[in-house]
């Protein structure tokens, strides 16, 4: 059954979803067109694109395979979008990837595989999907960055200096194309459960004692970060560029009231 409302002003727009043939991705792409956008899912591996594209109320897009670290793929893949759906209206930036490890002797190879994935591949499908936008006078681009832009995650080095490389991208973009039209803004997921970090979640304890630590008392799922991502891509943002926001279930304002203290004492 659709669970559209047109409350987002998306009917009929087109979408290109990097990354959409799994988790926040997928989530991303079947809400856009729950809203009645035209989804273009990419992802490197085909057959999650195409499970995502069946997902997406009444079909409504295409699932392409690219490889986002290829310029030339992504070209490929803008080239038959905008022959199938049309001018894009809307790009968001999903694609990532995490490979752990501590600095002092992460391979090199892991480090460039994770900066070409998450960040390059950000500026580079913006260049590619946001020419046209530029020449029309409008579109928006969201990023989905990370907590770990400004926080660190002890072993994921790699990942956390990608992402915050993503948001220092979405507000470069946001001052050099704001003039042409076209806004460019960030999403930041805190602890959202998906395929890629299912292990560390099915471990036993760990998803109880990563509920305990968020205000809301769960982790967040890809619907969660779908929503925020709707806003920024409809018109309803239409005067919000350069900005970024959190969907964490308020886990980075609870740092201090994890630290061991005293119970407090007096009237409350």
């Amino acid at each position: 059954m659709s669970s559209r409302t047109d409350g987002y002003g998306l009917d009929g727009r087109v979408c290109v979803v990097t990354g959409g043939g799994s988790g926040i991705g997928q989530g991303i792409a079947v809400a856009l067109a729950a809203e009645g956008a035209r989804v273009a899912v990419l992802d490197r591996n085909e057959a999650g694109a195409n499970e995502t594209l069946a997902m997406l109320d009444g079909g409504s897009g295409i699932a392409l395979a690219c490889d986002v670290t290829d310029r030339s793929s992504i070209e490929a893949a803008a080239n038959a979008i905008t022959a199938r759906l049309g001018e894009v209206d809307v790009l968001v930036n999903n694609a990532g990837v995490i490979r752990a490890g501590a600095l002092a002797d992460l391979p090199i190879e892991d480090w460039n595989l994770v900066i070409a994935v998450n960040l390059t591949a950000c500026l580079v499908c913006s260049q590619v999907f946001g020419a046209p936008m530029r020449e029309r006078g409008e579109g928006a681009l969201v990023h989905i960055s990370s907590i770990s832009a400004d926080y660190v995650t002890p072993f994921t080095g790699a990942y956390d200096v990608s992402k915050a490389g993503v948001s220092m991208l979405s507000r470069q973009l946001a001052v050099e194309w704001g003039p042409k039209g076209v806004r460019s803004n960030a999403v930041l997921p805190g602890l959202i459960y998906t395929p890629m970090v299912k292990a560390m979640y099915d471990t036993p304890g760990v998803s109880e004692r990563r509920a305990a630590a968020v205000p809301l008392r769960r982790v967040g799922q890809p619907a969660d970060v779908a929503e925020a991502v709707l806003f920024l891509a409809s018109p309803r943002s239409s005067y919000v560029n350069g900005a970024e926001i959190l969907v964490d279930g308020g886990f980075t304002n609870n740092v201090m009231s994890l630290i061991p203290r005293p119970a407090p004492s007096g009237p409350r």
